[in-house]
C-alpha cells in the first residue's frame, strides 16, 4: 500500500479491504462478478419470484441458481427474508475470501455495518398475505423482526459472534457507499475488523407497486434495451436484488495475518439535498459535487488523480444530465473516463453502489479497468469520457457515486493495491 492518506483527518488506523462477497444478477462469488463484467453480458430478465404480468415493469435483475440453504440454517431461513438470506451468503463468501473463521476468535473486534434500503419484502408480503387472506388472520411470530431493516445487521452479529459497534445505515443507494466510510471510520476508531456493504431484495408485489410509484422505472419489454444511463433512448432504470459485502480491515491487523489487500478506503463523502424525489425533480447537482470534493478532499487526492468514476447511474434522462452536470463540476475540463455495469445487473438500491465498489475493487485486482456497458448514444447533456474498451489503471485511484431517493448524496475513494507478483485474484 502506499503512504498514509487522510480520510478523516491525522494520521490514524487505516482502513482496507480484504475479503469481497458478491450475490448479485453478475453471479455468485466476486470471480462470476468479474466475468460477467468483462464479458459485458446483460443479466436482467423477466421477474420470476412472483408472477409480474399486471405490472408495467416486468423485467428485473435476479440472482442466478441462489439457494439460501447453502448459507443458512433452517432456522435462519424460517426467521429471515431472501434479503438477509443474500447477506449471509455474501457475508460468508467475504470471510472466506479474507481467510477468517466463520466465528470470530475476539468478538468484539468484529463489527458489522451494513446499509438497509427497503427490508424484507418477501416475507412481509407473505405475511400479510396470511393475516388478510387466510383462514387463520394471523402473521407469524418472526414478521415482527423479519422485515425490519436491521435485521440482517441483528442476525450475521448473532450467527458469526460480532460483538463490537454495528449499525444500520439507511440512506437509499447512497447506504452503500455510507456503510463503508461508517465501517473505515469503526476501525479508525479500535475495531480491527468491521463486515460492511449491503445486500437488496426489492421484487415483490407490493414493493414493485411501491417502485412503481416513483415514476421512474422503464417499462420498455426488451430487457436489453430497458435500462440505458446516459443514453438518449433512457427510460428509467430495472429493479434487482444482491449486492456485495466486505471484510474491512486495520492495515496493520491484515498485514500481521498476511492477507491479501484489495485497497483502501481512502476518503468519503456525503451531503444532503433537502428535498424529497418528486416526478419532475432531478437531484441538486452541486450537493452531489460536493459530496465529491468531499470524498477527494479527506482522500488527500487531487481530481486529476482519478483514474475511473463509477456514477450511480440513474437511467432518467434528468437525473443522467444532473449527474454528468456533477461531474463536470468537479472534474472541469479534465474528466477521468467513466464506466458503469448497472445496464448489466439492474439497479440494487444500497446493494448496486456496493456491487460498484466490488467492481472497482477487482478492476485494480486484475489491472483492469472495465469497459461501460453503454450509453450507444450519449444523451444530449450526458457527455463524458465513457471508457470504451478496457484499459490499464494509472494512479490506481477510483471515485464510486451514489445518490439516494429523498436527497441523498455519497461518494468514495478507493486507492487500489498493486497486484502481488504471480497473484491470480
Amino acid at each position: 500500500m502506499s503512504a498514509a492518506r487522510g480520510g478523516g483527518g491525522g494520521t490514524t488506523a487505516r482502513a482496507v479491504v480484504t475479503g469481497i462477497g458478491v450475490v448479485a444478477p453478475s453471479g455468485i462469488g466476486a470471480d462470476a462478478h468479474w466475468r460477467t463484467v468483462l464479458a459485458g453480458t446483460r443479466r436482467t430478465g423477466p421477474i420470476t419470484l412472483f408472477d409480474p404480468s399486471g405490472y408495467p415493469t416486468r423485467y428485473g435483475g435476479e440472482v442466478p441458481g441462489f439457494t439460501a440453504d447453502s448459507y443458512a440454517d433452517s432456522r435462519q431461513l424460517v426467521q429471515t427474508d431472501r434479503w438477509t438470506h443474500l447477506g449471509f451468503a455474501a457475508t460468508r463468501l467475504a470471510l472466506a475470501d479474507a481467510g477468517l473463521p466463520e466465528r470470530a476468535p475476539d468478538p468484539y473486534g468484529y463489527a458489522v455495518t451494513l446499509a438497509s434500503s427497503s427490508g424484507g419484502n418477501l416475507f412481509g408480503q407473505r405475511e400479510l398475505q396470511r393475516l388478510w387472506g387466510g383462514s387463520s388472520r394471523t402473521v407469524g411470530a418472526y414478521q415482527s423482526i423479519a422485515w425490519f431493516y436491521a435485521a440482517s445487521v441483528g442476525q450475521l452479529s448473532i450467527h458469526h459472534q460480532f460483538k463490537g459497534p454495528s449499525g444500520v445505515l439507511v440512506a437509499e443507494a447512497a447506504g452503500g457507499l455510507d456503510s463503508l466510510a461508517h465501517a473505515a471510520r469503526a476501525v479508525r476508531r479500535g475495531t480491527p475488523v468491521v463486515i460492511a456493504g449491503a445486500t437488496e431484495c426489492p421484487l415483490s408485489p407490493y414493493a414493485l407497486a411501491c417502485q412503481l410509484r416513483s415514476g421512474l422505472l422503464s417499462d420498455v419489454s426488451d430487457p436489453e434495451r430497458a435500462y440505458r444511463p446516459f443514453d438518449a433512448t433512457a427510460s428509467g432504470y430495472l429493479p434487482a436484488e444482491g449486492g456485495a459485502v466486505f471484510v474491512v480491515e486495520e492495515l496493520g491487523h491484515a498485514l500481521a495475518r498476511g492477507a491479501r489487500v484489495y485497497g483502501e478506503v481512502s476518503g468519503w463523502g456525503s451531503t444532503h439535498d433537502a428535498a424529497h424525489t418528486t416526478a419532475d425533480s432531478a437531484g441538486d447537482p452541486a450537493q452531489y459535487a460536493r459530496a465529491m470534493r468531499l470524498a477527494l478532499d479527506r482522500a488527500g487526492v487531487a481530481a486529476a488523480g482519478i483514474d475511473v468514476v463509477l456514477p450511480d447511474a440513474l437511467g432518467v434522462r434528468r437525473y443522467d444530465r444532473s449527474e454528468a452536470d456533477a461531474l463536470r463540476a468537479v472534474f472541469a475540463d479534465r474528466p477521468p473516463p467513466v464506466t458503469t455495469q448497472k445496464p448489466l445487473t439492474g439497479r440494487a438500491y444500497q446493494g448496486g453502489s456496493a456491487l460498484d465498489v466490488a467492481t472497482a475493487l477487482l478492476a485494480f485486482a486484475h489491472d483492469t479497468l472495465p469497459a461501460s456497458a453503454g450509453p450507444d448514444e450519449v444523451a444530449e447533456g450526458c457527455e463524458l469520457d465513457f471508457l470504451r474498451e478496457h484499459r490499464q489503471p494509472r494512479n490506481r485511484l477510483a471515485l464510486v457515486c451514489a445518490r439516494g431517493f429523498d436527497g441523498f448524496n455519497s461518494a468514495l475513494v478507493l486507492r487500489g493495491a498493486v497486484p502481488m507478483r504471480g497473484e491470480t485474484p
